[in-house]
């Protein structure tokens, strides 16, 4: 009887171990349905589905939304990258509580054209954005339903621009996000953190979301902390309040010079968050919740000094299959664990590593160092395999 009495969760999205995780910590049956169920997604869920073991298919959202039929649970969260398909999530949601933004403030937020306008008539700092050819400057083409940075690439002057994507301004400068909660009307920032995208000694390429670096105000990984943290929650302010925004959210942006020029929003449960949670010992999914239902804490305590911490996605540089991945689960500084024997395509990740240092430049090497252990011991293991 009292196994009923724990709330239950459904977390859809493309890789949902960290919700899951902190879903769990929480005190929440998770029901899990993702594109990989890796091991410890596995480990921190009463039950995982994926479309390709539980559906024979190809992940894509309309998969998890056929997969989310077969659960029963109390309530609905997602994550990345099923912000882009509003009419989905109001299928998922159908008879659970919704955890998140529901379909009207998706299609807000998720409007470049209107988040540009937006951030203008308050005089705050944004990328243009426009979906006719330019007659100067750099230009970056996006999809509209992009996520992962997977759909960005310059644009040439004299290139088509589709009906499924814009062109946005290119800013010089060093990229980074804030992530915060939110009840509709009112925010409580959490962190800023400093971006990686395209990293090569990961596997990535272009603008591939790589991973986050969060540090302390102080810090020079991200110039003018303190002054660019107040200017960006004041972007987060205005954004979060004309959308209507609930639970965790995130906005990717720009710094130059100390000014954070916003690129996009992310209205939904955030990959960096889980440094917040991990660097600061919060629960960041109970402030998700905290916020979707309206009693957000007028604030959280932060420390202003802090370990710096960052995580890593490694992305396969080659065709791969795992070796015996088991043995990472008792590994602190690694997650999203695939399975022993799992296929690995070129380009597709592999895992995500987690390190810590005095500064954000430490932890970068750290992450590097991380990050290559894991090629090793790939290598090692396909050596023997032969």
């Amino acid at each position: 009887m009292m196994r009923h009495s724990v709330p239950s969760v459904l977390l859809a999205g493309m890789s949902v171990r960290a919700m899951a995780e902190s879903a769990a910590s929480a005190g929440y049956r998770v029901t899990a349905v993702d594109a990989f169920g890796d091991l410890d997604t596995i480990r921190a869920s009463d039950r995982v589905l994926t479309p390709r073991r539980d559906l024979n298919r190809n992940y894509s959202v309309e998969s998890l939304a056929t997969l989310s039929k077969l659960v029963v649970a109390d309530s609905f969260a997602y994550c990345a990258n099923l912000e882009n398909r509003p009419t989905a999530i109001g299928r998922m949601a159908d008879g659970r509580h919704l955890l998140g933004n529901g379909p009207a403030e998706l299609r807000l937020a998720r409007n470049p054209i209107r988040l540009a306008e937006t951030l203008r008539v308050h005089r705050l700092p944004v990328a243009d954005v426009r979906t006719t050819a330019p007659s100067h400057g750099e230009w970056l083409l996006k999809g509209r339903r992009s996520g992962g940075g997977r759909a960005i690439k310059r644009w040439s002057e004299g290139e088509a621009i589709p009906r499924t994507s814009y062109l946005q301004e290119r800013i010089r400068g060093i990229p980074a996000s804030i992530v915060f909660s939110a009840d509709g009307k009112r925010i409580v920032p959490l962190a800023m953190s400093r971006q990686l995208t395209g990293a090569r000694w990961l596997g990535a390429d272009g603008y591939w979301y790589s991973g986050n670096i969060l540090a302390s105000w102080e810090d020079p990984h991200l110039p003018g902390g303190q002054t660019l943290f107040e200017r960006s929650k004041a972007v987060a302010e205005v954004i979060a309040e004309a959308c209507g925004l609930k639970g965790m959210n995130g906005i990717d942006f720009i710094a130059q010079n100390a000014i954070p020029f916003a690129i996009e929003v992310n209205p939904r449960y955030s990959a960096s968050v889980e440094l917040v949670e991990r660097a600061f010992g919060i629960s960041v999914f109970q402030l998700h919740v905290d916020g979707c239902q309206e009693r957000l804490p007028t604030s959280v305590k932060i420390p202003r000094r802090f370990p710096a911490i960052g995580k890593a996605i490694v992305y396969a540089r080659r065709a791969m299959t795992a070796g015996d991945t088991r043995r990472w689960l008792d590994d602190p500084s690694i997650a999203d664990i695939p399975w022993p024997g799992e296929r690995i395509q070129a380009g597709h990740p592999i895992c995500t590593v987690f390190a810590t240092g005095r500064s954000a430049a430490e932890c970068e090497l750290r992450l590097r160092s991380r990050a290559e252990r894991v090629y090793s011991e790939l290598r090692i293991t396909k050596g023997r395999a032969a």
